[in-house]
């Protein structure tokens, strides 16, 4: 991972459970970016975790990313919620797992909570180049309503304050309903929020391959990363290993003193992928889409498996 060197300029206080960060190079270097991207932040005892940012075109001195507290979560936002102004952390530079696409037609933007970052620099840089577009904010109460500022600046982001099905269901067909045949869709909030916006798109019309959503982490408990036990070749490395029934092939590397470049380990990040070379990949996880998913070249190897007995990556 390609990093830089970056001090924290600023925190702000966003709800009580968000707090946004404005991080600039150590080296006075600007920052490039386009809508969608995120960065990695290595924020201390080898923990690396991604975070969108919500910069505006203009931003070009800082990263802009904003960090939810997960009282259950795996340690790296309370690490980030650790940190004070003036603390210098690594980054990795920018990359796009949730691009926006430049045609003309009309953007239909909807966040849950702090699912907000990667859909507000849309929204930023499509109001900057006067492209129809809508954010649909939904959140517990006003107090927990991140970037107020923000979202007052732009010409239309409606917010909606504690809403639960079916109640819910109602508003966002109300969105979705009648989509234009060249309008795109983009969202992101929390599991079942970005299930049930992916359900009533289909159930609207939505064309597949104008709906896109990224996820910043799923529910533990519904992975199976389990099943029959199959060799993997690291083509690269020159090594064969057995991942077992209980073990992904990111386990069995680790097992075998491997440092695989990982992260979320829940198949939703990206950091781990990787060309299949040979064998049937068993997806398991949430972040390639159906066209990827069948083409079988590319596997998340903290999740997903082997259909057959082998697998060759280049690794």
């Amino acid at each position: 991972m390609n990093t830089q060197r970056v001090k924290i300029r600023r925190i702000v206080e966003q709800t009580p459970e968000i707090r946004s960060y404005e991080l600039v190079p150590c080296d006075g270097s600007s920052v490039k970016f386009t809508p969608g991207d995120h960065i990695d932040v290595c924020v201390g005892d080898g923990i690396v975790r991604q975070y969108s940012l919500w910069n505006a075109p203009k931003d070009c001195d800082a990263y802009h990313i904003g960090v939810k507290r997960e009282t259950n979560g795996r340690g790296g936002s309370a690490a980030m919620h650790a940190l004070n102004e003036g603390d210098e952390i690594e980054v990795g530079l920018p990359r796009n797992n949730f691009e926006l696409r430049s045609d003309e037609g009309p953007v239909i933007l909807i966040a849950g909570g702090i699912g907000i970052t990667p859909v507000l620099a849309m929204a930023r840089h499509l109001q900057s180049v006067n492209r129809k577009c809508v954010l649909h904010l939904f959140a517990r109460s006003a107090e927990h309503v991140p970037f107020k500022s923000e979202l007052t600046a732009l010409d239309e982001a409606p917010v909606y304050l504690g809403l639960v099905p079916p109640t819910l269901n109602a508003v966002l067909t109300g969105i979705l309903s009648n989509p234009p045949a060249d309008a795109r869709l983009y969202f992101c909030g929390p599991g079942p929020f970005m299930d049930l916006i992916e359900q009533l798109a289909k159930n609207c019309g939505w064309k597949s391959d104008r709906v896109h959503l990224e996820r910043f982490s799923v529910d533990a408990a519904t992975l199976e990363l389990d099943g029959d036990s199959f060799e993997v070749v690291l083509q690269k490395s020159g090594v064969t290993l057995t991942v077992e029934e209980d073990q992904t092939i990111i386990g069995a590397m680790e097992a075998a003193g491997l440092e695989p470049m990982t992260s979320c380990e829940q198949g939703v990040c990206g950091t781990c992928l990787t060309t299949v070379l040979e064998g049937e990949p068993d997806h398991r996880d949430f972040y390639l889409n159906p066209t990827e998913k069948e083409s079988g070249t590319l596997i998340l190897p903290c999740v997903s498996r082997c259909k057959g007995k082998k697998l060759v990556l280049d690794l």
